[in-house]
């Protein structure tokens, strides 16, 4: 027969309190990260649609990746001043932008993607770099906002973005992407 003190009681308690926490709280968490992320791929839906609309030059499937009210806004600098300004486009001029016949290929790749959720609002920024084909043509960051719609959908509302010449640097993953 085993006599345990008080003190050892209170000792095997902490243990076995601290050994439930973990075989109950990791896997919550684990859940918990796991279902997020599966919310993440979906925000994530349309702007990778964006992309290969791009590519593709298809402006009736990058129509459907926009809320109908969506505004498109650049950050630049004046060429002359050098000020920074606040360039807005219609999207109906993206999608002509896109939609119209061009030689090149539009080669969008994005990395370092970062999700928020809210319910129905969603933010996403993301690190990009722009190619002509396969020729390098400018980077910068795209900031997503996007509205869930009564089916479920996310969609984009507000893309905004700025763009430089310099200062890029694609990690060699990514522009290897290009080759694929």
């Amino acid at each position: 027969m085993v006599i345990l003190s008080f003190k050892d009681i209170l000792s095997l308690k902490e243990k076995l309190k601290r050994l439930f926490m973990h075989r109950l709280l990791i896997p919550l968490f684990l859940l918990s990260h796991a279902v997020h992320g599966q919310e993440d791929k979906k925000v994530m839906e349309p702007i990778h649609q964006v992309f290969e609309a791009m590519k593709r030059s298809d402006s009736a499937a990058l129509r459907r990746a926009f809320h109908p009210a969506a505004v498109l806004f650049t950050v630049l600098r004046d060429q002359k001043t050098n000020s920074p300004m606040l360039r807005k486009e219609p999207l109906a001029d993206f999608l002509k932008s896109i939609g119209t016949p061009h030689k090149d290929v539009y080669n969008e790749l994005i990395w370092n993607e970062k999700v928020l959720i809210d319910g129905d609002f969603a933010q996403v920024w993301v690190d990009y770099a722009f190619f002509l084909n396969t020729t390098f043509n400018h980077c910068g960051v795209d900031a997503f906002q996007l509205i869930r719609n009564t089916e479920g959908r996310w969609l984009i509302y507000s893309l905004s973005d700025t763009r430089r010449k310099t200062d890029c640097v694609v990690p060699p993953e990514v522009e290897g992407r290009l080759k694929k």
